[in-house]
């Protein structure tokens, strides 16, 4: 049995460590908004080269926060990708505002900065690119667009933390970094949890507030908020990660080179890496014509796979056909041939190797 990730592997690599500090802090019974917080916040601000960041309940909420914090509301529209998870969009939804779909580059999977220029209306407010898969998306064109229409920026990360462009960390280029702490991350934590990042003073301040009910001061609420705050003991698990998130990084980026050699012979399309970026291979997806095949086989064998991700957002029914009218080509031809095979910084290449002899004796048989 090979699983997508195995959390397990790497809870027992930081067991002694991380039980140790759990144990600590149940004892100090300071379980929010305490030390173990700030401290997570201090070290991932010198991790992203951010100036400010702050621990949320998820990564959704970063990206609420952050489109409320840009004054995005109701008649508003905000560009994105239909090829991503529903957080990237349901979040403009949550302000009333419209979710404006454009295609993506099929080689990056990523929001096509090209096609962003052509959705641009006078309505538009703000751009939401998603750094897929680890890959980050084209921060070059996509900040030089903001800054001739000026748009906003609110930063997808949720799978690339510690992905870079040009060098610098995905999260920081935009008015906003929003990143995910799902157990599965990169950089996971044992429940929910999230961050948002800024180099904007005001707009820290404002999440400071926003994340504790409208708060600065105890029980005294100048807007209306939210409850979204990372958890003590989450944050005692990211802070025992952080170290070793960069070495996680490149173990995935090693398996993925191994699976590059071990399939690169074979009737499919692997993944791809833009010059610019370093890919940190939150998943390792490949296209195929025989996508359901490849994923029939592994799953006879024991081995995880998956699909991200089948239905597009345009396609969903929550938009209640709004987009019906619409086609994104790319995206819709991707959705019918992607699948992500396991990986994680564990991965052995015997297991890379019996995921590939598996892939090609799909392929065989179709």
């Amino acid at each position: 049995m090979i699983p997508m990730v195995d959390l397990k592997k790497q809870y027992t690599s930081l067991k002694e460590t991380l039980d140790e500090r759990i144990l600590q802090w149940l004892a100090s019974a300071n379980f929010i908004l305490g030390p173990e917080g700030k401290l997570f916040e201090k070290e991932i601000t010198d991790y992203l080269g951010a100036k400010y960041a702050f621990g949320l309940a998820s990564g959704t909420d970063a990206l609420m926060l952050a489109l409320r914090i840009a004054g995005i509301q109701a008649g508003d529209e905000v560009i994105t990708t239909p090829f991503t998870f529903v957080a990237s969009a349901s979040a403009i939804c949550m302000t009333g505002a419209t979710p404006a779909f454009v295609d993506i580059d099929p080689k990056t999977f990523n929001i096509d900065p090209e096609e962003i220029e052509k959705a641009i209306t006078p309505k538009t407010r703000a751009l939401i690119p998603v750094h897929l898969f680890g890959h980050a998306a084209d921060m070059t064109q996509i900040t030089a667009l903001a800054k001739k229409y000026n748009l906003k920026i609110i930063e997808d990360c949720a799978q690339s933390i510690g992905s870079t462009w040009e060098n610098k960390m995905t999260g920081t280029f935009g008015d906003f970094g929003c990143f995910s702490f799902y157990p599965s991350k990169n950089l996971g934590c044992y429940g929910d949890g999230g961050l948002i990042c800024t180099n904007n003073a005001d707009f820290a301040e404002k999440i400071l507030m926003l994340r504790n009910h409208g708060s600065q001061v105890r029980y005294h609420h100048e807007v209306l908020g939210y409850n979204s705050r990372l958890d003590e003991i989450q944050a005692i698990i990211l802070r025992t990660k952080l170290p070793f998130l960069n070495t996680y990084n490149d173990q995935r980026r090693h398996v993925a080179a191994m699976y590059h050699h071990y399939l690169k012979n074979l009737d499919i399309t692997l993944p791809s890496e833009h010059p610019a970026t370093k890919h940190v291979y939150h998943q390792y997806t490949i296209l195929s014509k025989h996508r359901d095949a490849i994923s029939e086989k592994l799953t006879q064998n024991k081995i995880a796979n998956a699909i991200f991700y089948p239905i597009p957002l345009h396609q969903q029914k929550l938009f209640n056909n709004h987009y019906a009218h619409l086609s994104f080509p790319n995206t819709e031809s991707i959705t019918q041939q992607c699948l992500s095979l396991p990986l994680f910084p564990e991965m052995t290449e015997d297991q890379v190797k019996q995921v590939a002899k598996l892939i090609q004796k799909a392929i065989d048989a179709t």
